[in-house]
């Protein structure tokens, strides 16, 4: 039986964080976090209502008028955040932990990769705000220039599944630019999060520069995507809540960059190298317990190997840990919460009513009842047009589709109202090119997955998101260009 996850019960309760103080919500109102692997109270957590969103937008936008954070020397800036960066390394094992036993994923997930890929995100916006470039164009009787100032006070709405690296991938880019910045947690998983705070005061970040609040999307996150102090949005979650949220900040013509959902094709050619294509997709469809938008989860097979892939597959499947996420050796953790739980196994039963076979798994792990744990699943001889192909199920549920044609792959690949992503498994150099070309979506992989670059755009197309980040993208987004002409 499946014990005492709780190692080391040293995880904080989890307050608001506005102005550089841990405070109470106005409603004294809390929450609990339940620890996905045990479904036990973790921590007591801050219920934030419309009033504290309003508060920090407003601290948020003080701040940022009184020019402490964006009139700052961008050498000084750079500092701070460096400084940020190497003390959420000096506390990785702390805020791994937190992070693990918060989402449920593995502790060699979080610590080895979530967090330092945080600690990353800083240093890399903290330097290259220091080499933005303002553009100066000559002309025979004037001179034009243009600058990229900060755009104002920034609201980032953050999703479950990799709390603290998709709160410093979006936080760190606002604050190099000069903005000030309000974070809205996911109430899944909260705690790591709010440990930035902390860090912020520890590593000198002027109060008021970042506000956190836990609480309700419903009050918290529409404040935070409608008051007018707000100048940029970006949000992270999935497509139909990304539809409310740019409803919402059209009414005060707030720009938003959006990270949606996505059922990314994973193409597997016959003349691609089977063994590294089944290590591959099996990381594209199982990292994070399959709860991450850019899971490679169709996996679509060309004829001629499709039943050796399979069977490859399915035998790498059946070797994936499931368990304690704490443990060294756990290769798959606990699904977020019960409901998420359900809603994956239901998607396997309308797999299988649709005609759907199971391979492997489909049901709750033996001995694990007590926790969200779900069997690595794998459903073959899938059609496209099946709600298992089509749909996300933001679980580790693959789907196996085959096909005769390059020609086919690519429509099938196509056929989806998502677009972030894409896998191509081939040797064939020609091969890869046109089709990486032909499959819409914002990134794709060319025998790899996951492989990030951060000078490079990031985003959806279609209905996996609006907008690009990263590099001079994040830079593009969080600013706000104003071209000067002089005469000379």
């Amino acid at each position: 039986m499946y014990q005492n996850i709780v190692k080391k019960p040293m995880v904080k309760n989890a307050k608001l964080f506005i102005n550089g103080e841990y405070v109470e919500s106005e409603s004294r109102k809390t929450f609990d976090s339940i620890n996905p692997a045990t479904n036990q109270k973790l921590a007591t957590v801050a219920n934030g209502t419309e009033h504290d969103a309003k508060r920090a937008i407003e601290v948020a936008g003080r701040t940022f008028q009184s020019g402490v954070w964006s009139n700052m020397p961008v050498e000084e800036r750079s500092r701070i955040l460096c400084n940020m960066s190497d003390l959420i390394m000096k506390n990785v094992d702390e805020l791994a932990y937190v992070e693990t036993l918060d989402v449920g994923k593995p502790i060699k997930e979080s610590r080895d990769f979530d967090i330092p890929r945080a600690a990353a995100n800083f240093r890399f916006f903290a330097e290259m705000a220091k080499y933005m470039v303002h553009e100066h164009y000559d002309m025979s009787k004037h001179m034009s220039y243009t600058q990229y100032t900060p755009a104002g006070v920034t609201s980032l709405i953050i999703p479950w599944n990799l709390p603290f690296m998709q709160m410093t991938w979006k936080a760190s880019a606002a604050l190099a630019a000069g903005n000030t910045i309000v974070i809205k947690t996911a109430s899944y998983t909260p705690l790591s999060a709010v440990m930035l705070g902390e860090i912020a005061n520890e590593a000198g970040l002027p109060p008021g520069v970042l506000n956190i609040i836990t609480g309700p999307g419903s009050t918290v996150g529409t404040t935070m995507s409608t008051h007018p102090f707000v100048r940029r949005l970006a949000f992270v979650g999935e497509t139909e809540t990304g539809k409310t949220v740019m409803e919402n900040a059209s009414k005060s013509l707030i720009p938003v960059s959006l990270e949606l959902g996505g059922k990314s094709a994973n193409i597997v050619f016959e003349d691609a190298d089977l063994d590294e294509a089944v290590e591959g997709s099996k990381e594209a469809t199982f990292r994070n317990q399959g709860e991450i938008c850019l899971a490679g989860s169709r996996i679509l097979v060309q004829e001629s190997v499709y039943d050796q892939f399979l069977d490859k597959f399915v035998e790498a499947v059946k070797k994936i840990k499931v368990g304690d996420p704490t443990d060294e050796s756990t290769d798959m953790g606990a699904l977020v919460s019960k409901s998420h739980l359900e809603t994956v196994d239901h998607y396997v039963q309308i797999g299988m009513s649709e005609g759907a076979k199971l391979a492997y798994g489909g049901k709750r792990v033996e001995g694990l009842e007590e926790g969200n744990f779900y069997m690595p699943t794998v459903l073959y001889d899938v059609n496209n047009k099946m709600r298992v192909a089509q749909e996300e199920i933001f679980g580790p549920v693959p789907v196996i589709i085959p096909f005769k044609t390059e020609e086919e792959a690519i429509q099938i690949a196509n056929d989806s109202i998502y677009g972030l992503a894409g896998v191509v498994w081939t040797n064939d150099l020609r091969r890869a090119q046109r089709v990486s070309a032909s499959i819409h979506s914002g990134l794709l992989w060319i025998n790899c997955w996951y492989v990030r670059d951060l000078r490079t755009p990031f985003g959806g197309a279609k209905a996996s998101g609006i907008g690009r980040e990263g590099g001079r993208h994040s830079f593009e987004f969080y600013t706000e260009a104003k071209t000067i002409t002089m005469k000379k």
